[in-house]
């Protein structure tokens, strides 16, 4: 059964066809620069093209989409109808979902409601649906949400200590992303483990970064809160700060609260604390002779670390450490650090196994005598996304 998984950004829109019974990837591509000159769309399907197309909004991408898709020849379908569902990547769930969701009249309002809570990633994603729906109406459009593999939090774990009635009001508390990262990579790991009743903490680590402690197969807690913002030193974002850092800031630089908050995504992180770059391989290649890229990669290091022992406090132990996302997949020293003077918590790392696993397989770089298992899983939030739909496509 053929799945379409879409990712509609703010002037993007990624796609991937999948056949879920092979989980082979038949076609993907991208859309970039929506809604502004030299717009282009990339495709690899029977074969590669790129080609320049005015896309004025999410809809004409949609349109060239679904057109490369059928192409004679570099399609890989003979016609829409073998799409069975489509499956939309949506950032924010709020507290309205706990799951994936069909999309309908009166859910698509429901997402719609949370707008405020998403607001550069919402639009877009709603956009996504909506082109989709009038291109494709007979094909079921599934919502696969961000946040709601963490929505089995406790209260207590989600909670801000802010006056409780603006947390009503306002919505205002954790929801924590990358979401369907962390559902398929910890799913992955309890089929490794053989079983789902382990406590398993999750570092997805990119250019966006977050840790998840999932116990049981539930997500107890999570890094990233009501935006992506908390949590991790990531590429450019700042992570955990005192918010006393913001006023204090804003006299100093002049800035206002929308120029603070764009400073504290796009400028810092390791990219502000290294003056190098936000890419770890650049950080790894400076290191040695730069001392703020060491100490860009040390913080990032240590932030991981931290999280590690306070989920593995949390659920009162830890049986598996999984990394994910480019940097936990590909970046050697970042793992070893983390790993480092860990053994009182079980774990303990092979030292050749962690400098040189297969590239893009799944491979345990935990020692043998190790109590937790130490695991690099590629993650395939795409994959997720399709199986998510394939759930609702006969609702």
């Amino acid at each position: 059964m053929k799945i379409l998984v879409i990712n509609a950004g703010s002037s993007s829109l990624k796609y991937q066809l999948i056949e879920t019974e092979t989980q082979a990837v038949l076609a993907k591509g991208v859309c970039e620069r929506i809604g502004m000159d030299g717009s282009v769309l990339k495709h690899s399907g029977k074969k590669k093209i790129e080609k320049t197309e005015a896309m004025p909004t999410h809809k004409e991408a949609i349109k060239y989409v679904l057109e490369a898709l059928v192409c004679p020849e570099c399609g890989v379908i003979s016609s829409m109808s073998e799409i069975a569902a489509v499956g939309h990547r949506v950032l924010h769930a709020g507290e309205n979902f706990k799951d994936s969701v069909l999309v309908t009249p009166e859910t698509l309002k429901l997402i719609e409601s949370n707008t405020d809570l998403g607001p550069l990633h919402m639009p877009a994603n709603i956009m996504g649906i909506k082109a989709c729906r009038d291109a494709m109406p007979n094909a079921p459009m599934v919502a696969v949400f961000d946040t709601t593999f963490h929505a089995t939090m406790p209260e207590y774990a989600y909670m801000y200590g802010i006056d409780y009635d603006d947390y009503k009001n306002y919505k205002v508390r954790k929801y924590g992303f990358h979401g369907t990262s962390h559902a398929y990579v910890s799913g992955r790991a309890s089929a490794l483990c053989g079983t789902d009743k382990i406590k398993t903490v999750v570092c997805h680590l990119g250019n966006g970064a977050s840790i998840s402690a999932v116990k049981n197969g539930k997500c107890v807690d999570t890094s990233m809160g009501l935006t992506p913002l908390e949590g991790l030193i990531m590429g450019t974002r700042s992570g955990d700060i005192d918010p006393a850092v913001m006023e204090y800031l804003m006299g100093k630089k002049g800035y206002d609260i929308h120029e603070m908050t764009n400073y504290l995504n796009k400028k810092c992180g390791v990219l502000g604390i290294s003056g190098v770059s936000s890419d770890f391989r650049d950080l790894e290649a400076a290191a040695g002779s730069n001392r703020r890229a060491q100490l860009a990669l040390d913080m990032f290091s240590y932030r991981v670390k931290k999280y590690v022992g306070s989920y593995a406090a949390v659920m009162g132990g830890l049986d598996c450490l999984v990394f994910t996302g480019g940097i936990g997949e590909h970046t050697v020293c970042v793992r070893e650090a983390v790993c480092a003077d860990m053994e009182f918590l079980g774990v303990k790392l092979d030292k050749a196994k962690n400098a040189n696993p297969p590239r893009d397989e799944e491979v345990l770089i935990s020692a043998p005598d190790s109590k937790v298992k130490v695991y690099i899983i590629p993650t395939n939030e795409e994959l997720y996304i399709a199986r998510e739909t394939l759930k609702h496509k006969d609702d």
